[in-house]
Formats: structure tokens, sequence, C-alpha cells
């Protein structure tokens, strides 16, 4: 009998089709069991809830530790999606949590938007409404249970004991899809460091997230904790911050920069720690806290005045005459002039054609008075020698070595202060000039440079640490916000000394100078001249396109200094109008511990006294 190929090619064909659907199987369900955990994934969300808890964030203090900013009980609504049943009485939802039901629809939009929210899972718990007050949640805890998938999760919110130092310690907000993309720690509803030191000290201040692991049946219900919490791990509080503020002093601060534009720092010359900073106009920080956050920033962003910006650190102005200071000891180091050597003032500096204006004042002039009286000529007159001496060989040396003298006492760079968002400034060096000029310029061509004008920028940063320099006889220390980091260390380089190169002999010039400006008749300082301290200090007129800027850069005591502060005020006139009597204010304050009764006077009428900016866009 002869055989049948054609049935035995079909039934090997067939039996190749089953051998093949049978791997088929085999290789997917490996896939689903081995190779990929999603469905492992799915079906412990759906028998595990994993309820965060979430830390207290960390304490802010000031220097004698009083309390600044703390934590206020608040709490979240999250929901998870999956959870939610089909028939949500969304309005009765929506009323009870006092919401219109076009923020429900955009808020489960926002959830399940993976740009916005990435790692979105409708089987885990997502943020649906932050920062509720224990009065916003209490209807819709009673109605809880008719909201199948919603639940309330305890949180906190920053609140602010007073009325002071918004730009320092910043504030949190609701992290942005960059921040979720940079740190897996965070997830979306998270809150986070937005500026100021809560931005700068993060990591800190946040702690560590806990979790409690809860077991649920078929329908979802809680059944309780799993393996009696056996894998639950409790939140870990951040860490407390010490700041070096005096609350004090960043108050009267404040204060006194009532209806003005300005900035004022103050240092601890022997440590770097920043005494106060006040960026005016300020606000209350308090006004970026809760539900009405982005409002109020809102608001403020739009404020012509710029109330967000902290202008100690990110405004950038010419120095004016306070840099005459930095000035005459790259010229002492050089040898350019001694503390001897004198040059005549005519009311002003004149030469080949440009005119530089001075006030009256005796003359000649030797190196200390010079300083006392904020002489113009002088520092012409010694710049112009430095940039055209020929113990260089070019214009492009001399300025190189006098940039490298100004960078080294902390200007043209970030200093590195412990907060976000600091500015360099500017100092000029040859190849900018070679540019403006096409090769050819010389000392004259700068002349302004002398004095703190032409293309001299810095920050009051930059310019209270030269007075903090000054008051050290030639070194700094990297100015410094935080004084202490509870169970940790600061950045090693807010301990190291920077010197600047400098001879301290040259210092004790300056500090002769600083003294004559309180002391002489002539004296630039001598309206600061209340108190019974041995305060030394510069004035500063800074050239606007309006009004002149009024500045004023000092320290005490003279030979045990305390404090090294700048103040500006933005249109303020001469330096001895605003700058003078608001820094002899502010040293009695921190040296004395208060104001004398005729001092606080004085601090009464200064916070009276009104700048008008008008009110068109700046």
């Amino acid at each position: 009998m002869s055989k049948d190929y054609t049935f035995e090619k079909r039934r090997l064909v067939i039996g190749s089709i089953a051998i093949l659907v049978v791997l088929i199987y085999i290789f997917r369900l490996l896939s689903l069991q081995v190779m990929t955990d999603d469905y492992k994934r799915y079906a412990a969300n759906n028998a595990f809830v994993n309820q965060i808890q979430y830390p207290a964030r960390g304490s802010i203090l000031d220097r004698h530790r009083q309390l600044l900013v703390y934590n206020q009980l608040a709490f979240d609504i999250t929901v998870v999606p999956h959870d939610m049943e089909d028939d949500l009485d969304t309005l009765d939802l929506c009323n009870t949590l006092g919401i219109s039901k076009e923020i429900f629809i955009q808020r489960m939009t926002d959830i399940q938007d993976l740009d916005k929210n990435p790692g979105y899972s409708k089987y885990t718990s997502q943020v649906f409404l932050t920062q509720l007050s224990d009065e916003e949640v209490s209807p819709f805890r009673e109605k809880l249970f008719k909201f199948r998938g919603f639940n309330i999760q305890q949180r906190s919110i920053r609140q602010y004991a007073y009325d002071a130092g918004g730009q320092i310690l910043g504030d949190i907000g609701e992290v942005s899809p960059a921040n979720l993309e940079d740190d897996s720690y965070y997830t979306r509803g998270d809150y986070i460091g937005k500026q100021g030191v809560e931005k700068s000290y993060e990591k800190f201040l946040r702690g560590e997230k806990g979790v409690k692991i809860l077991l649920r049946d078929a329908h979802g219900r809680i059944k309780g904790s799993y393996q009696n919490g056996k894998y639950d791990h409790r939140a870990v509080p951040g860490r407390n911050l010490v700041l070096s503020i005096d609350l004090k002093l960043q108050k009267l601060g404040e204060r006194l920069m009532k209806n003005k534009i300005g900035s004022i720092v103050a240092i601890e010359p022997s440590t770097g720690e920043i005494l106060c900073m006040i960026s005016a106009p300020s606000y209350n920080p308090q006004i970026l806290v809760g539900r009405m956050r982005g409002k109020n920033q809102h608001a403020l962003q739009k404020d012509w005045r710029k109330p967000l910006l902290n202008r100690s650190i990110m405004g950038v102005y010419p120095p004016g005459s306070t840099f005459k200071a930095a000035q005459a000891l790259a010229c002492l180091q050089e040898d350019i002039i001694t503390p001897g050597t004198s040059f005549a003032c005519h009311h002003g500096f004149f030469y080949a054609g440009r005119h530089l204006g001075c006030h009256g004042h005796s003359s000649p002039l030797s190196l200390i008075p010079a300083i006392g009286t904020s002489c113009n000529t002088y520092f012409c007159m010694s710049f112009k020698a430095f940039i055209d001496s020929r113990k260089f060989r070019s214009h492009d040396e001399s300025i190189t070595i006098w940039k490298n003298h100004m960078v080294n006492m902390g200007f043209g760079y970030k200093l590195g202060v412990d907060l976000p968002g600091e500015k360099r400034g500017m100092i000029p060096n040859a190849k900018y000039y070679d540019k403006a000029y096409r090769g050819h310029w010389n000392g004259l061509t700068i002349i302004s440079d002398a004095i703190g004008q032409g293309e001299i920028l810095a920050t009051p940063l930059q310019i209270a640490n030269l007075a903090s320099t000054i008051a050290n006889r030639g070194y700094f220390i990297t100015p410094h916000i935080v004084r202490h980091i509870q169970g940790a260390q600061l950045d090693p380089k807010y301990y190291k000394p920077r010197y600047t190169g400098i001879d301290k002999k040259y210092y004790m010039d300056i500090v002769r100078g600083m003294r004559n400006a309180f002391t002489a008749n002539q004296g630039t300082c001598k309206s600061g001249n209340f108190t019974n301290i041995e305060m030394c200090g510069k004035t500063g007129t800074a050239q606007n396109h309006g009004i002149d800027h009024s500045a004023f850069m000092g320290f005490a005591p003279m030979n045990k200094p305390q404090i090294a502060i700048l103040v500006y005020v933005e249109n303020g006139g001469w330096g001895a109008d605003f700058g003078v009597p608001i820094g002899a204010l502010m040293m009695e304050q921190f040296i004395n511990g208060k104001l004398s009764e005729s001092s606080e006077k004085r601090a009464e009428a200064m916070s009276n006294r009104v700048i008008s900016y008008g009110y068109q866009e700046r």
C-alpha cells in the first residue's frame, strides 16, 4: 500500500503550528512573570496601599535661637483614580471642598498628564488638593465615606513668626516637572524650597519620607496594616538651621529702609557671618503660604519695585566712592603711591580736557585726609599713575594687575554666599577695553573707574565684604547666612580665611582714613558721629541716570571690629544723606544691643523719610 505523503505533510504542518502556539504562550508567560514586573506591580497596587508619611520640615532660627520659621498642621486631599466610582457625585464633592466643577476637571486632567505628572499610575495615590486647614477639611472628613478613592493626608505648611527677612528665608511651593526629573525623592504634589535659605538648604530641611503599608481586599477596603507594620518605616524630620541673622538688627534695617529702594548688608568680620541682609522693599513671607500663594506671588512679580528681588546679592550697582578704598590698597601695594603722597585738588580732576568734579576741601591732600574727605582728584591721579606706570610693560599688563587685586578683594566674581541667585558684578579687563577702544586707551580714557563709576559694578554684598576685609586688615571669610546645621557641618569654605595679598600695613592706613571720615571737620561721615563708638567709614555717591545713589561702607569698633556694613539707597543723593545715618544707627544697635533715646528718635525720623520714585515701570 502506497504512503500518503500529502497527509503526512499536513500533519507535520499542523503539529508545527501547535508547537509554535505553545512556544508563544510560554514566551509570553515568561515575559509577563519573569522579564517584567508590570503585572506583579499592578497586583501589588491592588493588594497594598503605600501611605506616605511626610516628615516635618526643619525649623529656622536666628543667631540667638529666636524661632523664625516653623511648621503648622495642614492637609492634602488625595485620590486613587482606579478606586473612584463611576457614579461619583461630583457636585457634592465640589461643594464640600469649596471648589468649582471646572477646577475638579482640571485637577483630574493634570493628574493624568504624564508631562506634568511623570510616573503616573491610576493604582497609586495622587495629590488632588493641597494645604487645606483643619476648618476647610472638616466637612470633607465627615462625608469621606461617600467619596470612594479619595482620602485625607496629613501634611505641614510653613509659618513665619515675624514679618521680616522674606528674601532671606525664601518660600516653599509645589514641585515642578523639572524638579521631578532632577530628583527621584519627589513625587507630584510634594513641596520644595523655591527661594532663599529654603532653596539652598533644601536637602537638609526636607528630611526623609516614611511609608506605612496597608492591606486591602478585592473590594478595595482597607483591612489594616500589612504584617503588623513589619515593612513600615517612619519619616525622619528635617534638620533645624540656625542662621547668623540678628533678628533685632534685621527688623531695624527693614524699618529704616521703609519707603526706600536699596539694600543693607552687615557682616561679622571675624567669622564672615551675615548679621542682616535687607533688600527694600521687602514683603511679609507669610503671604506666600497656603492656597493663596500663587495669587500673592503673581502680585509681587507685577510690582514695579521688584520686592521678590534680593538686591543684596542680585542687584549690581556702581560702588561709587566706597571703591576708593580698594583703589588705594592696590596703588599702595604696587608702590604707585605712599601714605604721604599728596595731590592738589581745585574742586575737581582736570587733565587734558577731562574733568571730574569734587566738593570743596583743603588742598593738597595726602592719603588719609583724601579718604576722609573722599577727594575725587586724589584717586583719579593715583589710578592714572597706576595704569600709565612705566613699571608695567603695557596698559594691558597694568590693567590685568589692577584687576587681579580687585578680584582678590572679592570683586568681579561671585563670593559664594549660601543663597541662590548671587550675581558677579563687573571688573573690566584688558580684552574688554581693547575691544571697546580698538586697542587705543590709557588711564585717562577709563578714569571713571578710579571713583567706582565707569564699567565698575558690584553687589551690596561685595561692598560689605570689602568693609569686612578692611576691618580684618587684609582677609575675609566667605560671607554666609547659615551658622549651624543640626547634626551636620557647614561647607569648609565658610571657615577658611581668604587673604587679598595686600600687606597689612597698608590696611592700617585705610583704617585711619576711614576713621578720619567720622572725626575730621571736613569728614564725609561726621553726621554719623553721634555715639561714643569708634566708627570707621567711607561714603559713596554713585552717579545714576536720575538722582545719585547714596552709599556708606563702614565698620566698628575701630580696633576690635564686631560689625562691617554697607548701606545702599537708590536715588538717595549724597552718601551722607541716607547711607551714613542708617549705617551708624545699625552699628549702634548691634554693638550696644539697643538704640539710645536720641538715636531712637533719629531712627523714627529716618523710617518716615520717603523717596519718591514714581509709579512707572522701571
